[in-house]
């Protein structure tokens, strides 16, 4: 039986704002990115995540970003690979921390934002992402893009790696995402972007935005859990799944 992870970015809401779709994400999904204070998320939401997550079952991953609140972590900057590698330990270390009072375990780190696309080109940061999570816990796998450097990086520092793709995001002919400032970077059609996640898992690949296909051999989907779609999305993708018999299951057990 084929088999597919299905991932969320969870717990982005802070102080008195809370993102009403995560319960509903948290029932669907397979994996959860939890968000660990620097581009959202806060003690409390970090606590109240991980909470759920375990009452449904669901696997934790560490979601950690450059310091920026204000631009939800999507902007990127000059922070030196020292910076990188103290940022993520400094997350890492306190969601792994949520899970160990609920009686789990961190299972792996999904950079966020403006540093996972630094480190998926940037050799010297997906170095520093790796260092860092050998130093909290040298078991957790790093889940990243697929084909770039972030996860050749990581494995040449002894991190087991995990690839995903984006349902919900267009891609160049390289095989990176299409910045956010681009037009037609963040996909909405529903129908269209479950047949392309069918595509992705059963023929590896997915049509860039130039129409050239770029292979794919994705362990894990991911929708981004702040989109107005994202709930309807994952639905969609997990009533098409069951149809055709492709089962969705954490990629890090």
């Amino acid at each position: 039986m084929t088999t597919i992870d299905l991932n969320a970015d969870l717990g982005e809401g802070f102080g008195r704002y809370r993102l009403e779709s995560d319960a509903e994400l948290l029932a669907l999904v397979s994996s959860a990115n939890v968000a660990c204070g620097f581009h959202a998320g806060d003690p409390l939401v970090m606590r109240e995540t991980v909470s759920r997550a375990v009452a449904r079952r669901v696997v934790i991953g560490a979601h950690p970003s450059y310091p920026d609140l204000l631009g939800f972590g999507r902007r990127d900057l000059a922070a030196s690979p020292e910076e990188i590698e103290a940022y993520v330990v400094y997350q890492v270390g306190a969601l792994a921390a949520f899970c160990g009072a609920h009686g789990t375990k961190l299972s792996y780190v999904k950079p966020h934002g403006a540093l996972y696309n630094r480190a998926a080109r940037d050799g010297g940061a997906a170095r520093a992402i790796a260092r860092a999570i050998r130093s909290v816990d040298p078991t957790l796998i790093l889940l990243g893009l697929d084909g770039t450097s972030m996860l050749t990086e990581a494995a040449a520092e002894g991190i087991d790696v995990a690839r995903e793709a984006f349902v919900d995001r267009a891609y160049q002919p390289d095989g990176h995402l299409v910045p956010r400032t681009q037009p037609g970077a963040v996909l909405d059609d529903i129908p269209s972007i479950v047949e392309r996640a069918v595509r992705m898992v059963t023929e590896r690949f997915v049509i860039a935005i130039d129409g050239t296909r770029r292979i794919v051999r994705p362990d894990s989907l991911c929708v981004h859990g702040d989109g107005s779609h994202a709930v309807a999305i994952v639905r969609a993708l997990r009533e098409r799944f069951d149809t055709l018999g492709i089962d969705v299951a954490p990629f890090a057990r």
